[in-house]
Parts: C-alpha cells; sequence; structure tokens
C-alpha cells in the first residue's frame, strides 16, 4: 500500500461528502439530534415525581386519606383525585394518556381496622416502565409501613431493624445521559460506515465505477483503507459533538481519556470492513440493502445502546456477546464511567481481533471486476 494513493483516494471521498447533504446530515447532524432527543426525554427521570390519579371509593375515610398522604410524602408520585365511575376508570386513563392509577375500594378503612385483607388496584401503563415502576415501589412500600402498623399498634411495641439506602450504578451522579453517551457513540460507529459501504459496494459494481478504479494504479485494499480512514475521522466528529452536547446541556458526567481512541479506531474499522464485506457478496443494490439491514439492526437494538443489557432476558444477553458492537459500546462504558481498563482492554482485543478477520476477508472477496 502507498500512502499517496490512499490519501489521494481519500480527498475524492471527502469531496463526494462535501456535496452530499444527506450524507452529511446523518453522519454529523443526526447523532446530535438523538443527543438532544434522548436527553430531554430522560435527563428527567428520577428527578420529578410521577402523576397519580386515585379514585377513592372510601368516602375519603381517615385511613384512605393517611395512606394517601404518606404515598404524596414519598415525592415518587403527585396525587391527583379523579373524577370518574369505577368501571369506567381504566378506559379514562388510557384515553387521556394517564401511565398510572390507584382505586381505593369501599370499606378500606372498616376492613383496615378489623385486620380484613384488603387488596387496592394499582393501574400501570406497560410502555412506560420508566414511570410505572417508581410508582408501583412506592405503593408497596406504603403498603408495608400500614401493614406494619396494623400489626403493631403501639408505638414503639415494633422497631424496624433493617432499611436501604439508595444509590445509582457506578457513581451517585451518573444519570441515564451519562450511559447513553457511550451507545450513542457506538450507534454512529455502526450505522454509518455500515449503511454508506453496503450500499458502494453494491452500486459501485452495477454502475461499472469498480471496473474503471480497476485500471488505476489504486488497489483494492487501499480504496478499503481509505474508507476506513475516512470513517475514523467522522466518529471523531460525531463523538466530540455527542460528547460536548451531553456535557454541556445535559450536565453528563463522562471520562475522556486515551483508553478512549482505540475504541474510535478500531469500531470504524470493523464495521467499514464489514460493511463491505456485506455488499460485496451481494449481488444487487437491493439485496445489499437487504443483507445490511439483517446486520445492523440486531446489533442497533441489542448491543446497548438505548437500554442496558442487563435488563434483556438471559436468552438475548446471550445473543447482545455474539454481537461485536456490545463489545464496542461496553468497552467505552468501562473507559467513559468506571474507568476500568482491563475489562476495556479485554473489550478491545475481542474487536480488534474480529476487525482483522473481517477485514481481510473483505479484501479477499471485494473484486474490481465481476468473473
Amino acid at each position: 500500500m502507498k500512502p499517496a494513493r490512499i490519501s489521494a483516494d481519500l480527498k475524492v471521498v471527502y469531496r463526494s461528502y462535501v456535496r452530499n447533504p444527506v450524507a452529511l446530515f446523518f453522519s454529523l447532524i443526526f447523532p446530535l439530534i438523538l443527543i438532544g432527543l434522548f436527553g430531554l426525554i430522560f435527563s428527567a427521570i428520577g428527578s420529578t415525581s410521577t402523576p397519580l390519579y386515585v379514585l377513592n371509593e372510601d368516602n375519603n375515610s381517615t385511613v384512605s386519606q393517611a395512606f394517601l398522604n404518606a404515598l404524596g410524602n414519598t415525592t415518587v408520585v403527585s396525587i391527583h383525585v379523579a373524577d370518574v365511575a369505577p368501571s369506567d376508570f381504566a378506559a379514562w386513563l388510557g384515553q387521556n394518556d394517564y401511565s398510572a392509577g390507584l382505586l381505593i375500594p369501599h370499606g378500606f378503612a372498616a376492613n383496615y381496622s378489623n385486620g380484613t385483607t384488603t387488596n387496592l388496584t394499582v393501574f400501570v401503563n406497560p410502555s412506560d416502565a420508566a414511570s410505572t415502576g417508581p410508582v408501583l415501589a412506592a405503593v408497596q412500600g406504603v403498603e408495608s409501613a400500614f401493614n406494619l402498623e396494623a400489626v403493631c399498634p403501639m408505638p414503639g411495641s415494633c422497631v424496624p431493624v433493617l432499611g436501604f439506602v439508595q444509590q445509582n450504578v457506578g457513581s451517585q451522579t451518573f444519570t441515564y445521559i451519562d450511559y447513553l453517551i457511550p451507545g450513542l457513540i457506538g450507534f454512529s460507529i455502526l450505522t454509518s460506515p455500515m449503511f454508506s459501504l453496503v450500499d458502494i459496494a453494491s452500486s459501485y459494481r452495477k454502475e461499472g465505477i469498480f471496473r474503471e478504479l480497476s485500471l488505476t494504479p489504486l488497489t483494492r485494499g487501499e480504496w478499503l483503507t481509505s474508507r476506513v480512514v475516512w470513517y475514523v475521522l467522522l466518529t471523531f466528529a460525531a463523538a466530540g459533538i455527542m460528547i460536548g452536547a451531553g456535557t454541556g446541556l445535559f450536565g453528563a458526567h463522562v471520562v475522556l481519556g486515551w483508553g478512549l481512541l482505540p475504541f474510535l479506531l478500531v469500531g470504524p474499522f470493523f464495521f467499514v470492513s464489514l460493511g463491505m464485506l456485506a455488499g460485496s457478496a451481494a449481488r444487487t443494490p437491493e439485496s445489499a440493502a437487504l443483507i445490511g439491514n439483517i446486520i445492523t439492526f440486531p446489533m442497533m437494538f441489542l448491543s446497548g445502546t438505548f437500554f442496558a443489557v442487563s435488563s434483556f432476558p438471559p436468552y438475548l444477553q446471550t445473543v447482545a456477546r455474539f454481537l461485536p458492537l456490545y463489545y464496542v459500546i461496553d468497552g467505552m462504558n468501562q473507559v467513559m464511567l468506571f474507568q476500568n481498563e482491563s475489562k476495556a482492554f479485554l473489550d478491545l482485543g475481542i474487536v480488534l481481533a474480529a476487525a482483522i478477520v473481517v477485514f481481510l476477508a473483505a479484501v479477499r472477496l471485494f473484486k474490481w471486476r465481476d468473473e
């Protein structure tokens, strides 16, 4: 390989991108939009209370009011009184796009005084676990306190011996946006080269551009290397935009160090090679797009880009650990959040080994001319 030829082809790539506003948008502006949207959506989680709409059928009894006061004092929920028939309560919550509701039944105070079991009904929206999870926890916590008071009615007759203090994983200062930044950098590392190279590999073959390039001194390895260099530069730009927006707009707590640089180099190296390999295996642009989507979308959602892999079912966690992007994102998490260099080095070694294998396979399968 000759650096002069790689540099010359890199200038061609640069000019094509500068003249293509769509490519520039998805490479540089789209990551900024993502970090802005997710930051606005999730930055307030844990800092504001969830509205809880209450239908109290116990005629606002003293006990039911005490229960609601205790629930409001948790600061996890804010109590709102509902005025609707009990049979219409669930539908009313859904029609008004409310995520949580509580139904206190008739006889709640009397049953509590007599020691008779009474079931409170909590309505939750399964699609809004971020809000309904804390609501359930708050209701269960107050319910446990009332049960304890019923068993030990005399002051001082029962002394709690256990308690808990809630802390965030990694650091008390960490929020969702801190974990999101490495994931979105990984998202950019995946999508920009994969979608572009899969399309280029098939369309250049169909349009005869590769045949024309075969008449120049440029080798296949040099052409592919210039693409790797270009997407490394784009990755650095996108990562800078997302880190700057995350820290400047949402106060993200991430550590920038030399350990991040290898992932910004090896990640694009792997996915440029994988995109070229997938595009070279396809015969038509349509089949290339299908192959690219089949490869890209599972990694996009199962590698920890938007959600922690630990929250997946066990079988999906196993699948995630077979995806290269998982090790890119996990490695950046270890560097930027936990300063765990040994774990990051292991992740980097896995990605680098896979990148070398895929690059060599892409160079071998990639041909200027179809046989």
